[in-house]
């Protein structure tokens, strides 16, 4: 007998032990916490917090799309030929996604790694940053002519505005702001700091993309910021070149004889 009574209970416990692993059911079909569970991860991988309002919104969502499954089902897309067409695409894309998701987790970006990146950029650009303004023309003739209005009174800054074809520095009269020498072409960087603050080349100076007429505003020490404020910037920097030789590497190793355009 107690057995008989112990057997009624938990039978009458299963249901709702089954509910309490379900959202809700959509048409009498079940619609399990898994899925909710499944799609907040993903959700918050990237290190959005998980709060009542959040999961709510996830929640629907999970809802939604189960109302929207059963109706394409109903109307026979997975049977479609677009709808295997894109399965098959979404599948590929999702291989690669989790390949690199693995890769990444077995090689990760340590704080050593990242701190010696830093340290080798710093070292590279370290010295003397210039501040220099630049008219950049076509000819020597234009370039000489310019030349002469500033010499004669005119402004830099409105000539440049004006006259020069870069016109990324042309809005800001010439302005490149500062910058090390190393970032120009090489013809430039020599002219550039051989000025004294407030001198201006005597002669265009020629490169490959036209002759220029050099300003001198600044001079200073490059700055750098700490390195704990970019660590982040650098690990992300590093963790994107890991997957690029990776993938390099990967189709090195292929066996075909097919020839990327790329």
């Amino acid at each position: 007998m107690k057995k008989l009574v112990l057997a009624a209970a938990i039978a009458a416990l299963l249901p709702v032990a089954a509910i309490a692993q379900n959202i809700t059911t959509v048409n009498g079909k079940p619609v399990p916490k898994a899925r909710l569970e499944a799609l907040m991860s993903q959700v918050t991988k990237n290190g959005q917090p998980r709060t009542p309002e959040l999961e709510a919104k996830v929640k629907d969502e999970v809802v939604r799309r189960e109302i929207v499954m059963q109706e394409a089902e109903r109307a026979g897309v997975p049977q479609s030929a677009d709808y295997k067409v894109q399965m098959e695409l979404a599948r590929q894309a999702i291989l690669e996604r989790v390949l690199l998701e693995q890769v990444r987790a077995k090689n990760p970006v340590t704080d050593e790694l990242a701190k010696a990146e830093y340290d080798k950029f710093k070292a590279a650009n370290s010295g003397q940053e210039y501040r220099a303004r630049h008219i950049l023309v076509e000819t020597e003739d234009q370039a000489k002519d310019l030349i002469k209005q500033i010499k004669a009174g005119g402004n830099f800054e409105e000539l440049a505005k004006k006259n020069s074809k870069d016109t990324g520095s042309a809005a800001n009269g010439g302005d490149l702001d500062f910058a090390n020498p190393k970032n120009f072409v090489p013809e430039f960087s020599q002219a550039m700091v051989a000025l004294q603050k407030g001198q201006m080349t005597e002669e265009p100076v020629k490169s490959q993309f036209g002759y220029h007429i050099i300003k001198l505003e600044d001079t200073r020490e490059s700055t750098f910021p700490a390195f704990d404020d970019v660590k982040a910037q650098v690990k992300q920097r590093l963790e994107q070149q890991k997957m690029q030789d990776y993938m390099v590497d990967l189709i090195k190793r292929a066996k075909t004889d097919y020839q990327f355009s790329q």
